[in-house]
């Protein structure tokens, strides 16, 4: 079996998403598994190449933890949603009680403008000052100045 010697490993995928491929889990490659069968050249081949880089593994979260954050993400995004409907819905019934109040105060002060022009004729005052136990005027009395 042939393997190609320049070949690089893949680049790791985002947000540790390399558990969820078969590389992430433990399973051999071909190129792997290739590898290690056929014996390391040394001598004049190896003289021009790079030396290998040492492979650091980083440990990446789990696809557990990964889920667990979006679920996390998801929820309070809908938490904020839902709070800006309810906090709508409040607002609109608040402006329907104002509204009907406001109505209701109209109706009030119409109803006291109507009194006024009502009580504000000469006949509606003779009749609140007699039944409020006020006599009838009499001849005004006139005073002769010194």
């Amino acid at each position: 079996m042939a393997v190609y010697e320049g070949a690089r490993r893949r680049a790791p995928l985002p947000l540790g998403l390399d558990g969820l491929t078969r590389e992430g889990r433990g399973a051999r490659t071909r190129g792997d598994a290739a590898a290690e069968r056929t014996p390391k050249r040394q001598g004049r081949a190896a003289v021009g190449r790079r030396p290998a880089r040492s492979a650091k593994k980083r440990p990446r979260p789990s696809s557990v933890g990964i889920a667990l954050s979006a679920i996390v993400l998801v929820f309070s995004a809908a938490f904020l949603s839902l709070s800006q409907s309810v906090r709508v819905a409040a607002t609109g019934y608040d402006i329907v009680r104002l509204v009907s109040e406001h109505d209701r105060l109209d109706a009030i002060r119409q109803d006291l403008q109507s009194d006024v022009e009502r009580l504000r004729s000469e006949p509606a005052i003779r009749k609140e000052a007699l039944d409020g136990g006020l006599g009838q005027l009499g001849a005004p009395l006139l005073v002769p100045a010194r």
